[in-house]
């Protein structure tokens, strides 16, 4: 009943997840925080679900289990000691915390890290070398994504870190060292999946869940700062980064096996 029903329900909330996030320009105050959080559970709640279609339950909750964990003592970790992102604080608006981390905060690390693995799986050469490729461009993708959620929250004022400096060109406010220690804590999180949850042998495996949840992150984000959020920094440096991966990932899916 599992493996019938996964698919279904994986498509549907990744629909639900684009929908949200498509409607982000219109909001403000109130709704935008909730529409915010509601996306990151739907998104989440997807790419959980797509893990579940390929390991049942027990797959699904080890994706939750190994990126939301990992996910959550990084960031309780970095809000004490300032490593290894830089010393920041949440404002307490993005809803209930554990150990001072807003729960939808491992669940964002979750709804990209699961994609981000079948992408390295697929990316990467089969043979000798395979495993240490597939976690390179997966946490790649993880953490490149950061380019484009950074700014964005703390924009919104969601966080602040105490010392911004230095920074990405026309990216203020946030510290090189914080997409140092997203890169650091991706590559953690990636190699632990890649490692608990079995890669299917057949190449030609089902990849519509995470292709749309990447292809959404990567050209949706790039737009929407483009365009709607005036940030164009954020677009210009998290377009490129993300599409080094993500854009040969989805031309892959294109070709017959």
């Amino acid at each position: 009943m599992l493996s019938r029903l996964a698919p279904v329900l994986a498509g549907a909330l990744t629909g639900a997840a684009v929908l949200t996030q498509v409607a982000h320009p219109l909001l403000r105050g109130e709704a935008l925080r909730r529409t915010t959080i509601g996306s990151v559970g739907a998104f989440c709640a997807a790419s959980v679900t797509d893990a579940g279609r390929r390991g049942g339950v027990r797959g699904g909750a080890t994706a939750l289990a190994v990126a939301g964990g990992l996910g959550l003592v990084a960031e309780a970790v970095g809000t004490r000691t300032g490593r290894p992102f830089g010393r920041y604080r949440y404002a307490g608006t993005l809803g209930p915390q554990v150990l001072d981390v807003p729960v939808v905060v491992p669940l964002a690390w979750t709804m990209v890290a699961w994609p981000a693995v079948q992408l390295g799986r697929r990316l990467a050469p089969r043979g000798r070398g395979h495993h240490a490729g597939a976690v390179a461009a997966a946490a790649w993708t993880l953490a490149s994504w950061d380019l484009f959620l950074d700014p964005q929250m703390t924009a919104a004022g969601h966080w602040s870190f105490e010392s911004p400096h230095p920074h990405l060109p026309g990216l203020p406010g946030i510290p090189l060292s914080n997409y140092a220690g997203w890169l650091l804590t991706a590559t953690a999180i990636c190699g632990v999946l890649h490692a608990a949850l079995p890669e299917e042998r057949e190449r030609e495996v089902p990849q519509a869940v995470p292709a749309w949840l990447l292809g959404w992150t990567w050209l949706g984000s790039t737009l929407g700062n483009a365009v709607f959020f005036r940030r164009p920094a954020a677009a210009l440096w998290g377009g490129a980064a993300m599409g080094l991966t993500v854009g040969p990932y989805l031309r892959s899916l294109r070709r017959r096996p």
